[in-house]
């Protein structure tokens, strides 16, 4: 974590035995992503309530990339949140699931981001060298090596071939470090 946890009490004095508590919660929510910028804790009692005991609440704001989450664990109906510590691991139980919801969303769009682009393939060199150039989605033509193909497939290439790539930095620009056929099968390309 960045920035140290901060823990408020709120009408109701300070104590070690809960500090202790939520650091170790902290610690145990940090095994499930470990991009958590910072937490915030803030444990109050609300009310006093004569008939139902003594109620907390707890509130949890944590900062991760791109996103604040807020877990707000109040009083219920029943007296489960008459004791801090049942609260206190019902929040963080809460805090877990939001975090691992945050992980998920976060892999799916890194996923989406990081899939190849596609290029088709532009001109072929077969004679000494064998190279060839792809034409990129956005129009530029990428020189590519037969070395970078994958699975000896240079030999399938055609002029207008479909195919993915990962791009680099070569001695004279850019260039296409890998490709791979993509192959088309009912309507969709796959990767062949």
């Amino acid at each position: 974590m960045q920035v140290p946890v901060q823990i408020t009490f709120r009408h109701l004095d300070s104590s070690t035995a809960v500090i202790s508590k939520i650091h170790e919660k902290i610690t145990w929510l940090e095994r499930f992503s470990d991009q958590i910028i910072s937490c915030r804790v803030v444990i109050e009692k609300p009310h006093h309530h004569h008939h139902q005991g003594n109620l907390f609440h707890v509130r949890i704001d944590l900062r991760l990339p791109g996103q604040e989450l807020v877990i707000s664990r109040g009083p219920p109906d029943h007296k489960a949140h008459e004791e801090i510590f049942v609260t206190i691991r019902d929040a963080f139980d809460e805090a877990r699931r939001e975090v691992e919801d945050y992980v998920r969303r976060r892999r799916v769009e890194v996923k989406h981001l990081s899939s190849p682009p596609h290029a088709f393939v532009v001109r072929l060199i077969i004679e000494d060298e064998e190279y060839g150039f792809i034409r990129t989605e956005d129009g530029r033509d990428l020189y590519f090596h037969r070395n970078a193909v994958l699975n000896n497939q240079f030999d399938l290439l055609k002029v207008g071939t479909e195919v993915r790539y990962s791009e680099e930095m070569g001695e004279n620009g850019p260039q296409a470090s890998t490709v791979e056929v993509a192959a088309k099968k009912n309507g969709c390309f796959r990767v062949a």
